[in-house]
């Protein structure tokens, strides 16, 4: 079932229309396969790249698509909706892209951006580590500068394209001030001393590979350095609210699959002679897991109409997050439930749905993360 969409444009309604067919005729028939095989759709990444839906929200004359980001954000719920791990990919290039955008020099604009925004170089944003994850101020990956370089030693964790990425955004600490003694770098991928560990093993988005990832006296040329030393936190926290979103929408594309899905099933199976879709009982649960996807759905647009109009939603963003999330994990879950047993086998995929629902409840910021936000843009 097709979600109704309200598009500000032909060009829009265009482009939603024809991600729609990809993900009908290149992502759905292999995404089941290779969830199973927990292969990393690399070539996946440049087809998007080569249509122009890796990095729809950056202007064109950069390379971009020019699109405003309630639009980028609904494509991206369409491709979810196909395949998740793809979806969260998408999301992440796109953040791993903005450093060099919004605080890059010329030369590194030049010399970087065209190549991220046209789906050749994939990237990775290397932010967490094993003891930093939502508090990012207790980072403790260390760049040291010695003569034209900067030496990273460090360990980054739970890092999506760990291994598979061209180059990684990369967080870290120039000196001991606190949250104003972080740097962000850009380290392409085939610099001596970067190491991966083993891929982590998973509850669900298997085609999602994350793991760490080991700078080793790595050196990174000093006009590496993406803005100035000290401006990291800065720098890292102007992406995380766009980061957000995406994984609002990718979650609000995940619960209309998992509906759809219910919603068909019911119609098919047979329960005392008739559809179980007749039964009052589920179908009133189907209407609540429409209107969870609804009301998440339009959590996400006004995040972004915000946005789009230069105001702030920072706190919106994270109601997005928040309420779409939580939405993903409930959906799929009932979801489970109108299948019944048959919900519970690999069979059908809204097992995977549900296992790929409750991490979006955490990376990102964690959902209590998220109240925290919420609370104090209320409270101060």
């Amino acid at each position: 079932m097709t979600a109704t969409r309200l598009l500000p444009s032909s060009e829009a309604e265009d482009l939603i229309a024809m991600t729609r067919e990809v993900c009908d005729e290149r992502l759905r028939p292999i995404v089941d396969e290779m969830e199973a095989k927990a292969e990393f759709p690399r070539e996946i990444f440049r087809f998007l790249g080569d249509q122009g839906l890796l990095t729809l929200p950056y202007p064109e004359e950069v390379g971009g698509g020019g699109q405003p980001y309630e639009v980028y954000l609904q494509a991206l719920e369409e491709i979810a909706s196909a395949w998740m791990s793809v979806a969260v990919g998408v999301s992440v290039h796109s953040l791993t892209c903005n450093p060099i955008f919004a605080f890059g020099t010329d030369e590194q604009k030049s010399r970087f951006l065209e190549s991220m925004l046209d789906g050749s170089k994939l990237g990775a944003y290397c932010l967490s580590e094993p003891d930093a994850g939502s508090d990012v101020a207790a980072i403790s990956t260390r760049a040291r500068r010695d003569g034209d370089d900067y030496v990273v030693n460090g360990v980054k964790a739970w890092i999506s394209h760990a291994g598979h990425a061209d180059f990684y955004t990369t967080f870290a600490r120039t000196s001991d001030d606190g949250p104003r003694g972080l740097s962000c770098f850009h380290v392409p991928a085939d610099t001596p001393g970067l190491e991966f560990a083993k891929p982590e093993r998973k509850m669900g988005l298997d085609c999602d590979t994350v793991g760490q990832v080991i700078f080793n006296d790595v050196r990174v040329p000093a006009d590496h350095l993406v803005g100035t030393e000290g401006q990291g936190m800065s720098i890292a926290l102007s992406a995380l609210d766009a980061g957000r979103l995406g994984i609002a929408a990718a979650a609000t594309g995940l619960a209309q699959a998992a509906l759809d899905q219910a919603v068909a099933y019911s119609k098919e199976r047979k329960a005392f002679g008739k559809p179980i879709s007749e039964f009052q009982g589920l179908a009133f649960l189907l209407a609540e897991m429409e209107a969870a996807v609804t009301s998440a759905r339009a959590s996400y647009l006004h995040a972004a109409r915000l946005k789009d109009a230069g105001k702030p939603m920072s706190k919106e963003a994270s109601v997005a997050k928040m309420i779409c999330t939580d939405a993903a994990m409930r959906v799929t879950t009932d979801a489970v439930q109108v299948f019944g047993g048959y919900g519970y086998t690999k069979d059908y995929p809204v097992e995977r749905y549900m296992r790929e629902a409750k991490v979006t409840q955490i990376f990102e910021g964690t959902n209590q993360i998220q109240r925290l936000v919420i609370s104090r843009h209320l409270l101060t």
